[in-house]
């Protein structure tokens, strides 16, 4: 399918690969970078020409005008969702979904979620809350803990010394920092508690061991198996008013490299997006 872009997602691990530190499995430069996208399709299957999709194209193709994806990659919008709001959901709503089923959160029970105002963060913080859990929303900086206040969670700074000891006892956390953060999270969850481990964007990954229920790359795996079905749900859920993405910020296609850069300096909350 070919598809006109409104607006790319751009995620921590595309400005790894632009620098050169992404993982082994990871394309690397030279590449045009941009895993998923927003706009209209344009050629290709004709019960969905002309009509706004969200799509995902295997890692690289998504900073331009034009986009090419899969028939099975590719998920319409639903009425009353607009484009850029599917687009920021595309990646982050799935993944956050996801991670969700894994721990399931229930009434009464303490969630611990990492990097809260990120694009991933603020979808998970929505999802624990509709569940009936009490809510932790980890982040640094009064930009991004107000973010997480006004998301409806309590907000603690994770480069305080001693962050987790107000709050401690977690049932489950959302580890997507690694590094001190991580090791720090994972010594406060409660006995029997769930750690899930979806990202290392502050260290090494967290590894968990005996007394918690460690989730991790495996579980990434189907996740990523059953993204299509998951993205549906996503948009499905902000037709109805149920979830709702945090776009922080938004940069001209021209403009990437400072999209990334702002990323890279910690500066952003929620998604950060293209616009073509």
């Amino acid at each position: 399918m070919l598809i006109r872009v409104e607006a790319a997602g751009i995620t921590f691990i595309e400005t790894q690969t632009r620098a050169g530190r992404a993982p082994k499995a990871v394309a690397v430069p030279p590449t045009v970078l941009g895993n998923g996208v927003g706009g209209t399709v344009i050629a290709g299957d004709p019960s969905l020409r002309n009509r706004r999709v969200v799509a995902s194209l295997n890692g690289t193709g998504g900073y331009a005008e034009l986009a090419v994806a899969s028939v099975r990659n590719v998920v319409p919008v639903p009425d009353g969702v607009s484009t850029l709001d599917a687009t920021a959901l595309l990646a982050d709503g799935r993944t956050a979904l996801g991670l969700h089923e894994l721990a399931a959160p229930q009434p009464g029970e303490t969630v611990l979620v990492e990097a809260a105002a990120g694009g991933v963060g603020s979808i998970l913080v929505q999802l624990a809350l509709a569940a009936g859990a009490r809510v932790i929303g980890a982040a640094s900086g009064e930009r991004k803990l107000q973010l997480i206040r006004d998301l409806g969670a309590e907000a603690v700074d994770y480069t305080v010394p001693g962050w987790t000891d107000p709050v401690k006892g977690f049932d489950v956390v959302y580890d997507g920092v690694g590094g001190t953060i991580g090791r720090e999270a994972l010594a406060a969850t409660a006995a029997g508690g769930r750690f899930v481990v979806h990202g290392a964007s502050g260290g090494p990954m967290t590894q968990t061991g005996e007394g918690v229920t460690g989730f991790g790359f495996p579980d990434l795996m189907r996740i990523g198996q059953r993204a299509p079905e998951l993205a549906a749900k996503a948009l499905q859920a902000a037709a109805e008013g149920r979830l709702r993405p945090v776009i922080g910020q938004t940069f001209p296609l021209d403009r990437a490299a400072d999209a990334h850069a702002a990323i890279e300096a910690r500066e952003t909350l929620g998604k950060t997006l293209l616009i073509i």
